[in-house]
């Protein structure tokens, strides 16, 4: 009997009971539904929310499996022992350390939407594919796996389960995980210790007299924080061989994951450069002040400030975040005008808060969990001023 019979069978065994949920997101996880609409009239199209979470996935593996290799090459980068950026090395120290940040981020979180399914008696949604997959890319690799799980149950829960489910919720529940962990496990999701994995094993190995290469795992917007010169090149920023989040550091697979959901009509444009231009005029603001001797050299801002304006665009998190996560459907604006004035706001937000918040000078999670909550305003106001446009227009006409 083949898996497909067999599942076909336990669905049709426990229909109509508690447990129908949990059967039929089995038997729907790799086989499509055999159900069929009879009655009114239907738009039939080729794609439903399996085939949407699936593009989006395939557009951040190539991230995963970059990020796999860049964390093996910073481990032994960190530890003096430079290895090449495509070897085995590198990505088996990548493998063993990011692949159960995602075990457990798939399992913990399935779980609980299994458990509300059958609770709530309703069928699984695949929200979750997305969200399981973009919790390892955002969070750093030495993370506690222990911490990762109560983080993704408190999301899951809390910002997503509470307002009813997938398609409810008004929070990015991957941004409310990386929030929790960063509010509740600060010294953990910050700092210079915790992007590369073996940078608190590199320090022993200094305050034992041991000479190592200037790599201290801190990542590049912490080190223009603190007014310190960068050592990386534009081209390391642009390609990925950086610190930081396993999936946030190559802006390059970034973009070509992002026309790639452009191309497929999953992410909106509008979103992705609105936040681009948002971002560019912040800086170019920034930039304008420090040019203009409004502040001081000494000023603790002025690393960030004197930043060249574009190159905002290729540190931290704010290329991953545009990408992935501000163009969420479910907590993005759905107007075409509210997602130009939504997307440009986190753009200049992440700008603004890198700059005023050294102790955090990655700006973009806040931003983007700011803008999920002003989201439905926005559209409010931009369907009330269509409505009031064409009020105006009809009685013209009636004139």
């Amino acid at each position: 009997m083949g898996l497909k019979s067999t599942l076909h069978n336990l669905k049709e065994k426990y229909k109509g009971t508690k447990m129908a949920p949990a059967f039929n997101a089995l038997h729907t996880f790799l086989y499509l539904p055999n159900e069929t609409t009879h009655n009114g009239t239907h738009i039939k199209v080729a794609d439903d929310l399996k085939r949407t979470m699936n593009i989006v996935i395939m557009a951040m593996v190539p991230c995963l499996l970059f990020g796999m290799f860049n964390a093996g090459y910073q481990h032994f980068s960190a530890l003096g022992t430079p290895v090449e950026f495509l070897s085995w090395d590198a990505f088996y120290i990548g493998l063993i350390k990011i692949l159960p940040l995602v075990i457990v981020s798939y399992g913990v979180g399935l779980a609980i939407e299994f458990l509300f399914a059958v609770i709530n008696k309703h069928e699984v949604e695949e929200g979750y594919l997305v969200t399981g997959m973009l919790v390892p890319l955002i969070v750093p690799i030495d993370t506690p796996l222990w911490m990762l799980a109560v983080a993704v149950a408190f999301g899951v829960v809390i910002g997503k389960e509470v307002f009813g489910g997938t398609g409810m919720n008004i929070l990015n529940p991957a941004l409310t995980i990386r929030a929790f962990l960063f509010f509740a496990y600060p010294t953990w999701m910050s700092g210079d210790k915790v992007w590369v994995h073996g940078a608190v094993e590199r320090d022993q190995m200094i305050a034992a007299g041991e000479k190592l290469d200037a790599i201290s795992g801190e990542t590049i917007l912490g080190t223009l924080a603190q007014g310190k010169e960068v050592v990386y090149s534009l081209s390391d920023m642009f390609y990925g061989f950086i610190p930081g989040s396993v999936g946030e550091t190559s802006t390059l697979l970034i973009l070509l994951g992002g026309l790639f959901l452009i191309f497929t009509k999953i992410g909106s444009w509008r979103i992705m450069l609105s936040s681009t231009i948002g971002a560019l005029v912040m800086g170019l603001i920034f930039n304008g002040l420090v040019s203009a001797d409004i502040i001081s050299e000494g000023s603790k801002f002025y690393g960030l400030m004197s930043t060249t304006f574009w190159h905002h665009l290729l540190i931290g998190g704010f290329a991953f975040g545009t990408v992935f996560m501000a163009t969420d459907p479910v907590t993005a604006s759905q107007t075409n005008k509210g997602k130009w004035i939504y997307g440009f706001l986190i753009g200049f937000l992440s700008i603004m808060i890198r700059v005023f918040n050294p102790a955090y000078p990655e700006g973009v999670m806040l931003a983007i969990l700011l803008m999920n909550v002003m989201a439905p305003t926005i559209d409010h106001y931009v369907v009330q001023g269509n409505v009031k446009q064409r009020m105006k227009r009809l009685k013209v006409k009636n004139a």
